[in-house]
């Protein structure tokens, strides 16, 4: 089995840690591909980082000329995933929707903690539009940008800390899912710390998209993610016409 684990910014470094998480928990068997896009921001962080990321991580996908079973979106409320969905049949998982989803079968509540404040409704609209919203409990800012997780990782740790068990205490979470592909590889520290499941998201998304594959599931296309119709793209070189 191959799953392509798609960073939406270009920071090659965080690509690696990603794939480096994603791998840790693959079963045997499992090849995991990280992939970088070739155009987009450093870091995403907003409305016009996430509009450009998806088009980056779809020109990226569609790029890649080898055979793979699945795809992973490596980017907490990116948009895009639908599009993916469109372009390919096999199984597509968003690592926002991946994280809420187990996070709901650990406990009656979740909190998610993230990046920057200006982040938060994104992930709030990414959870509603996914119907996960409802036992969502907070949705929390850790004050940090993207590119200082991994710049600090011990002042991240405590950024996120401190901002879980807030969620805990007063929103009542019981579940805290990281809101940044970027956190990946923070969860047994922090859960560690704060005495509650901690849920990664990119380590939920390699074993959804294992389940899918092996359940022989593939994205349905009889009506929301049928495939694009023929049309011309003007001054755009993505490449439609290599729908898998």
């Amino acid at each position: 089995m191959r799953i392509l684990v798609v960073n939406v910014n270009t920071t090659e470094s965080i690509t690696a840690s990603i794939a480096e998480q994603a791998r840790s928990v693959a079963a045997p068997g499992t090849e995991i591909i990280g992939l970088t896009p070739r155009f987009g921001a450093e870091s995403v962080e907003g409305n016009f980082e996430s509009y450009l990321a998806a088009l980056g991580v779809m020109d990226c996908v569609m790029a890649y000329d080898r055979p793979f079973d699945a795809v992973i979106q490596a980017g907490y409320g990116e948009h895009g995933r639908e599009g993916l969905q469109e372009l390919l049949e096999v199984p597509v998982v968003d690592i926002t929707e991946a994280a809420a989803s187990l996070a709901m079968l650990l406990g009656h509540a979740y909190s998610v903690v993230t990046t920057l404040d200006r982040t938060v409704p994104l992930i709030e609209d990414r959870l509603r539009l996914a119907g996960l919203f409802q036992r969502c409990a907070s949705v929390r800012a850790s004050g940090l940008a993207v590119l200082e997780l991994e710049a600090d990782p011990a002042r991240a740790v405590q950024a996120i800390v401190t901002q879980a068990d807030i969620a805990v205490r007063d929103d009542k979470a019981e579940v805290i899912c990281l809101g940044c592909g970027g956190m990946a590889g923070l969860d047994q520290l922090i859960r560690e710390r704060t005495g509650v499941p901690v849920v990664d998201g990119v380590t939920a998304a390699v074993t959804l998209a294992e389940s899918l594959v092996r359940l022989g599931l593939r994205t349905s296309k009889v009506r929301t993610y049928a495939k694009p119709r023929e049309k011309r793209v003007t001054g755009w070189p993505f490449a439609f016409g290599r729908v898998r």
